[in-house]
């Protein structure tokens, strides 16, 4: 109970004093009384939905379903808020996809349990290996993806947790449009047969260090986590290779006001061992577990068998009320090459974005974003902060 006790400080829990969301926008709007509730502080559960038409994570214009709900499992002064966030998306040309991702942290912090449940069905273009593929040297691909990941961690010490996993990836008919194949245009053996599948299964070794308590906007603190992957061919994989991904991510608070005014810092590393590694598999960006790296960048634009990414944003709030806020943000990314297997060319982007609270109990804002890179850019709109 010690350790619980230390998990979270009371302190830094979401302050709803004098707040405003558009839920009372829409009260005072339209002259609708509250129903009687307990106090917000008191409040256990939390939940958005957003209905709209906005780019998706590749490209492309589609319909798009955000719906999150945050809940709390314990006493909000020991127990973080677990959130589950569900965004199907599709459009008239065949694309569209279900993705299902959780986080639940149990009573005091006692485990973190992850999941990433996905079904998608893309045509996506591809560059081939390495970041320096000229724009116009672009693959259409064709192929369906299930993804199936389980995470338990058991805490540690107060903010340290490890644990183990398991995780699926399965991309099936593999095929393009071109009478070229996906082989021919990468150079690359495995995972680009046409008409083929690529199946890939591993467990997991997780460690995660984590003093936020709210992930869907996080407050002053700190996050780490590691996953290591190994996919075995006894457990049905098409080879035996591992991979390596360490995510670290600083939050600081720029101000002693209740007003938000926050640095918020990302970096990641992504890397994979062995041979036979699928090419769908090998590190791209926009390809990060929650698919929100590289903003500004196109998704698939740089691949490689490792990746650096880096990202500074500044959060900011424009009304007292905490309604209304922006970001600036930028970030760089290099994929190593196919030959030198080194980082040999750094791909930037940068942007701004308006933030509007859908719900203060949760902090979750309506995240819309704008960003730029060479040749490329894009409007991005989702429930919760990027990272």
């Amino acid at each position: 109970m010690l350790l619980a006790q230390k998990a979270i400080n009371p302190n830094r829990l979401i302050d709803t004093t004098n707040k405003t969301d558009l839920v009372d926008v829409a009260r005072d709007l339209f002259h609708i009384s509250p129903k009687p509730v307990t106090a917000e502080k008191d409040r256990s559960f939390y939940f958005s939905i957003l209905p709209l038409s906005y780019s998706v994570p590749g490209g492309g214009r589609a319909l798009f379903t955000a719906t999150t709900a945050g809940f709390y499992l314990g006493e909000r002064s020991t127990t973080y808020l677990s959130t589950v966030t569900f965004a199907p998306y599709f459009n008239f040309k065949g694309r569209y996809g279900l993705p299902f991702r959780s986080s639940v942290w149990t009573k005091d912090n006692s485990w973190n349990i992850q999941g990433d449940t996905r079904f998608l069905v893309y045509p996506q273009y591809t560059w081939g290996l390495g970041g320096n593929q000229p724009e116009s040297n672009k693959f259409i691909v064709n192929y369906e993806y299930i993804r199936f990941y389980q995470s338990f961690l058991k805490r540690i010490t107060s903010y340290l947790y490890a644990g183990i996993g398991y995780n699926l990836d399965y991309y099936l008919d593999i095929e393009t449009n071109s009478p070229n194949s996906l082989q021919k245009f990468t150079g690359y053996p495995y995972g680009t047969s046409s008409d083929k599948n690529s199946f890939s299964t591993g467990t997991t070794l997780n460690l995660l260090y984590d003093t936020r308590n709210n992930e869907l906007n996080p407050l002053p603190g700190s996050y780490t986590n590691v996953v290591y992957r190994v996919n075995s061919r006894m457990l049905g994989s098409d080879g035996n290779w591992q991979s390596l991904y360490i995510d670290m991510r600083k939050y600081i608070s720029l101000t002693t006001t209740r007003e938000q005014n926050v640095l918020a810092l990302w970096a990641y590393y992504w890397k994979t061992f062995g041979n036979g590694i699928p090419y769908l598999s090998l590190p791209s960006i926009g390809w990060d577990p929650y698919q929100r790296s590289g903003r500004g960048i196109e998704q698939n634009r740089y691949r490689g068998k490792s990746l650096l990414y880096f990202e500074t944003e500044y959060r900011r709030d424009i009304t007292a009320n905490g309604l209304l806020g922006f970001v600036l943000f930028a970030n760089v990314n290099a994929v190593t090459e196919p030959i030198t297997n080194q980082f040999s060319y750094w791909r930037p982007a940068t942007g701004t974005g308006l933030r509007i609270k859908f719900n203060k109990g949760s902090g979750t804002n309506i995240a819309i974003d704008y960003g730029i890179s060479q040749n490329y850019s894009s409007i991005t709109l989702g429930l919760g902060e990027a990272f």
